[in-house]
């Protein structure tokens, strides 16, 4: 499923991966598709079941982390709020959601160095500005957990990384402290829980909204291979980056094809579709069996 707007319900956003609908003016219907973004980049070819399997994670992180942080969850059940006849198109990829004033910027935790990170201490030994010891090797762990804030891009658009500084101006000092805060003690717990499964969470990303009474509220996703770097930790190598659990194996297929980042990206090959779904799923499996 890449589309879903035959549920009899008006539209609201579309996004890179959710389609989100109303249902009033305090509830929405949000629908995991199985588009994937890669570099910002909507690819044409869906990944099979993938909206399934993002929706399966985060419901389970949003409840093993249901201490920490209000979510967007209004107890309500899909059932109740979809028509029978259009169920099976969202069964399993559909959750009723609050409808919530987004925080401006995208919240990124990195425990470990890799990625752009990586490329931006080889040049300056900083991470979104953020002096890191000298010496560092690719994929290392870092002596504690980082926050490094991005701009929250319209798709289509890129996401750029910002440094405290000016996440504090975008959206003011004392909640950029309570964003980084929690977004940090989230992903510290998650990281605990990961380790007994065999599974390194090398960074990753959270969103939030403010409720009617301004209450800060973890919302979208929750640690999913679309949001975040899982790692086996058998194969973890400081020095290289490990095989994951993500659409990094997409990323990498698309750095091969020469393909300047731009839409439109190049046709998946049905195989790489398919291996992704297949990393997807483990991570699911090895996360909540």
């Amino acid at each position: 499923m890449s589309t879903s707007n035959t549920l009899g319900l008006k539209k609201i956003y579309s996004g890179k991966v959710r389609d989100l609908y109303e249902i009033d003016d305090k509830r929405m219907l949000m629908v995991a598709t199985d588009r994937l973004s890669a570099f910002d980049v909507i690819l044409a070819e869906p990944i099979p079941e993938k909206g399934k399997i993002l929706t399966a994670i985060s419901n389970f992180w949003f409840d093993k982390l249901a201490g920490l942080i209000p979510n967007h969850f209004t107890g309500d059940r899909v059932e109740d709020v979809v028509p029978a006849e259009q169920l099976p198109l969202v069964e399993g990829r559909a959750v009723v959601a609050k409808r919530l004033k987004p925080v401006a910027v995208e919240a990124i935790v990195r425990g470990y160095i890799v990625g752009s990170g990586w490329k931006e201490y080889q040049q300056s030994g900083t991470v979104c500005g953020i002096q890191l010891p000298a010496g560092l090797k690719e994929a290392a762990k870092l002596p504690q957990p980082i926050f490094t804030p991005s701009t929250k891009a319209a798709v289509g658009d890129h996401d750029e990384n910002i440094s405290f500084e000016q996440c504090e101006a975008i959206i003011g000092a004392e909640l950029a402290a309570k964003v980084r805060d929690v977004s940090i003690a989230l992903y510290s717990a998650a990281v605990e829980y990961a380790a007994t499964r065999g599974i390194i969470i090398a960074d990753t990303k959270f969103e939030f909204g403010l409720d009617e009474n301004g209450t800060l509220t973890l919302m979208d996703e929750v640690l999913t291979p679309d949001s975040s770097r899982f790692w086996p930790a058998d194969s973890y190598r400081e020095g290289s980056n490990p095989p994951s659990f993500d659409k990094q194996f997409v990323r990498d297929w698309l750095n091969s094809t020469g393909w300047n980042k731009e839409p439109p990206a190049p046709a998946l090959p049905e195989e790489i579709a398919r291996k992704t779904a297949d990393k997807y799923r483990e991570a699911l499996t090895r996360l909540t069996a």
